[in-house]
């Protein structure tokens, strides 16, 4: 014990952020309910057996959820050397995937790689990938990335010996493969990139003017549709989601079926919603209910107080993202916390704005909640490296 009048000896206590914990639990727990709800009907008709989706998912968290904890307890400095290879390997695996017959095909694109018993997204994996290296990076120049201006003659320029552009030119590539052959993870690995950037710079004009470019190209992007074609930035497919956006119930009987169903179901769901298994959009109308369009099925359901209560639990999430990059001892788990959180918030905010039609669709899913075993094993992943960069938060304690 210590002496009388004289302060108690301070000891370090690490710092584990069981809120995210329980969280990403929670998540998981109610996306398996959720998925036995949309998917029952379908695996009925075709395994008879009602349960078969939310049991191959319900392996796969459980999988997800060791490697999760198991990653959570690590040093994520000593997981950096993963850093290179991986990125390497995003390659490797986007080519044998894109150009070999290990490439599976899926709505008309190769986007799974099958190597015997085991078929995974590649695009998921890069995701990590890049978080890890940029992160890595970031930290490697520290304040070196922020000196990007020369002055001559009265101009300040951009020079090839800034920091930022050799993250962006190694970057690119790799998002322009994803999104030659699944333009929402595309969308996802840029909405990364951009991010962590943003976040590492200090000058952010030219990230906002960036994306109200951006913002700008999406609401005029119907009138100029054909023109982009012309000149082969958009594929067919994707000028018709386009005009599907613009109205749907003119392409009713093609790709707007799947649009103006999950609106439909959005709709009915009211807003208490119908309760818990008595949608009637699941029955055969919202194709693959249990994966993109699981949101309409959970307005349907659980109405609006329900979707607000899940969209809640995101923000929530992300706001524990925010605290745990905050306090990261280092500049090096702030930036991977800051990749995780914005990998999870723009997807999380694209699927809902792609199944409420805000924007067109592009297919993503809703992190946690659609069916998906790549998905949710390498969402854990990235959960572990949040977790890990929590633990080694240190809490001092006035030790008597």
């Amino acid at each position: 014990m210590a002496a009388a009048g004289k302060p108690g000896k301070r000891r370090v206590k690490r710092f584990y952020d069981y809120e995210l914990l329980i969280s990403i639990i929670f998540l998981c727990v109610f996306g398996l309910v959720m998925i036995f709800s949309a998917s029952s009907y379908k695996a009925q008709l075709e395994s008879g057996k009602s349960y078969s989706y939310v049991w191959k998912q319900a392996m796969f968290e459980a999988v997800g959820f060791v490697i999760m904890i198991a990653v959570s307890k690590m040093d994520y400095h000593k997981l950096m050397i993963f850093a290179w290879p991986s990125y390497i390997a995003s390659y490797v695996m986007l080519f044998l995937t894109m150009f070999t017959p290990f490439g599976v095909a899926s709505h008309g694109k190769k986007r799974w790689l099958k190597l015997g018993p085991i078929q995974f997204q590649p695009t998921e994996f890069v995701k990590i990938a890049l978080i890890m290296l940029l992160a890595s990076l970031i930290t490697y120049y520290g304040l070196r990335i922020n000196e990007e201006l020369r002055v001559r003659n009265g101009w300040r320029f951009w020079t090839w010996e800034s920091k930022w552009w050799k993250l962006v030119l190694l970057s690119a590539p790799l998002t322009l493969l994803v999104t030659r052959n699944n333009l929402s993870s595309g969308i996802i690995i840029a909405g990364i990139v951009y991010v962590m950037l943003f976040v590492a710079m200090k000058k952010k004009w030219g990230f906002i003017a960036l994306l109200g470019g951006l913002v700008a190209i999406l609401f005029v992007s119907p009138y100029i549709g054909d023109f982009l074609e012309s000149i082969h930035v958009l594929q067919d497919y994707q000028l018709s989601r386009i005009h599907v956006w613009r109205n749907p119930v003119k392409y009713s009987q093609s790709g707007g079926y799947q649009v103006l169903q999950g609106l439909y179901a959005i709709g009915s769901g009211g807003i208490l919603g119908k309760g818990l298994g008595q949608s009637l959009q699941k029955l055969g109308f919202v194709p693959e209910a249990q994966n993109d369009m699981i949101f309409t099925i959970i307005c349907e359901e659980l109405g609006l107080f329900g979707a607000i209560c899940l969209i809640a639990m995101f923000v929530f999430m992300i706001y524990r993202f925010a605290v745990i990059a905050e306090n990261a001892p280092d500049l090096l788990g702030s930036m991977l916390v800051v990749g995780i959180m914005a990998h999870i918030a723009i997807q999380v905010i694209l699927n809902i704005a792609v199944v409420t039609n805000v924007i067109p669709n592009t297919g993503v899913t809703l992190p946690f909640i659609s069916y998906g075993g790549t998905s949710v094993i390498l969402l854990m992943v990235e959960m572990g490296l949040a977790l890990s960069v929590s633990n080694r938060i240190r809490q001092d304690e006035n030790n008597g």
